[in-house]
């Protein structure tokens, strides 16, 4: 059972004795590991397929289509309801929309791992974006709504650092899952090792992680989520889908019909604050300067990270004839450099506030041009620990920019906005990662039977390397402190 003290967010003062203030639940180092555990879940499932493929293809007979369908079912899903798990978890409690989201999370994911069949796959696929898409906005409003001063941005920074960490080590973990072969399950022991750890993590918040709710929550704006949905939907699954299915009409119809669908849920979306409702993402939001000029600048940096996660995993295995176990070793470096610049990002961004994003934007650009002349100068001989001083410059640059770009963008949320303001993050965020897959993977494929894997490698990392430079930029935006 769970500890009935964790369900009470504050000690409210009773009507006779007004000048009491409320005391606000505070997130112990224990209940903030356990929700950071919770969101490691999620974005760790995001990649951890990729050096999976392979394996998946030649067990199900997948095909091209139905591969992107397993990549693309759970991040179109996953960035589609996230904005609307936010809203919930601020209407009914987050920490009981965090403990129903590991509940699911952990069932969808024992569904993945028993798929007899690719649909059967897909389909538990896209169950578990929507498990994730419950769960993980809770951990944001609850770092927001139980820490505040030095305590909440060191537990940002943390956030982050499992944000960025996590997406490397999906990989990381794949590849070793599937190359260990435990009990003889191959791919499917990446979907069933998350089932005891989200049983793990569903009892240790029970008892460690307290409640918390908007003060003023409002009901869930219908029109809104679902044009929010059709928004994401039609540019995020004809591009994630349109190559491997040969870009059919139906990809070119949705693509089409996406500038109008994004344009009236902004319509929407200002009416219906004008007219003093709660819209799902509140374009007020917006007006605030930490959230505008740094959900601007997430949106490449995920499209270039989603983008090159993917690219690496196909171009080791493929053309390095990497197993899945040294496609994500290869990683490794990245990972441990990630990590520890994000650990040291609170110290740093109090010093030197929006020059630390700037600096880790010119950080990871030297490690992309370190990364691309290794490439040139070794292929087809190129080891992991070739590889590996260029990773370690590019994960320090990656953790100095993705964990403080979260720090600000949620500097200046006010508490009651917490899961809308966190959710509407974490979509951006996801969104960028699809995008990264659909465009730089695309070009990547793309380029393959014309100029061969290094070279079209290459292009990848040249076109990310254009990202960054534009993301340099737009940290000139950044306030210049962050508090």
């Amino acid at each position: 059972m769970s500890d009935t003290r964790a369900q009470t967010p504050t000690l409210e003062a009773p009507a006779d004795a007004p000048r009491k203030p409320a005391v606000p639940a505070l997130l112990t180092p224990l209940g903030l590991l356990t929700v950071l555990l919770g969101a490691a879940l999620p974005m760790i499932d995001f990649f951890i397929v990729n050096v999976a493929l392979p394996t998946i293809d030649h067990d199900l007979h997948a095909g091209p289509a139905m591969l992107e369908m397993v990549v693309a079912g759970y991040g179109v899903a996953y960035a589609t309801l996230l904005v609307l798990g936010g809203r919930l978890g601020d209407m009914a409690g987050r920490r009981r929309l965090f403990l129903w989201g590991l509940a699911a999370f952990g069932l969808t994911s024992l569904a993945c791992g028993l798929a007899p069949d690719a649909g059967t796959l897909v389909a538990a696929r896209v169950a578990q974006g929507a498990a994730a898409a419950l769960l993980l906005p809770q951990v944001l409003a609850t770092i927001q709504a139980t820490t505040s001063g030095k305590r909440r941005a060191r537990a940002l920074s943390l956030y982050g650092g499992t944000a960025g960490v996590s997406s490397a080590v999906g990989q990381v973990l794949g590849g070793l899952l599937v190359s260990v072969d435990l009990a003889g399950t191959g791919w499917r022991a990446v979907f069933l090792v998350n089932v005891p750890i989200a049983a793990a993590a569903w009892l240790l918040a029970a008892r460690t992680v307290p409640e918390t709710r908007s003060p003023r929550p409002s009901r869930v704006d219908g029109p809104g989520t679902a044009l929010l949905a059709a928004t994401l939907i039609t540019l995020l699954l004809p591009l994630t889908e349109g190559r491997a299915a040969g870009w059919p009409l139906w990809s070119w119809l949705l693509l089409a019909v996406f500038p109008f669908v994004g344009t009236a849920f902004v319509l929407v979306e200002r009416r219906a604050e004008r007219s003093g409702r709660t819209p799902l993402v509140p374009p007020s939001l917006l007006r605030i300067p930490s959230v505008n000029s740094g959900l601007a600048m997430i949106v490449p940096f995920s499209v270039g990270f989603g983008g090159f996660m993917f690219v690496v995993a196909v171009a080791l295995q493929n053309g390095l004839r990497y197993g899945p176990f040294a496609a994500g070793l290869s990683l490794v470096p990245l990972c441990a450099t990630f990590f520890i610049a994000s650990l040291a990002g609170p110290r740093l961004v109090g010093r030197f506030g929006r020059r630390v994003v700037i600096a880790g934007s010119l950080i990871q650009g030297a490690g992309l041009i370190a990364l691309a002349l290794t490439v040139h100068a070794s292929w087809p001989g190129t080891s992991v620990a070739g590889l590996a001083p260029s990773m370690a410059v590019l994960g320090f640059g990656q953790g100095m920019v993705l964990p403080v770009l979260m720090r600000i963008v949620l500097s200046e949320l006010p508490v009651a906005q917490a899961g809308v303001g966190g959710g509407a993050m974490v979509t951006t965020q996801q969104s960028g990662l699809a995008l990264g897959v659909a465009t730089l993977g695309t070009l990547f494929l793309s380029l393959l039977p014309s100029v061969g894997i290094r070279d079209a490698l290459l292009a990848a990392l040249l076109t990310q390397l254009a990202i960054v430079a534009g993301t340099t930029a737009l940290a000139l935006r950044l306030p210049r402190s962050v508090r």
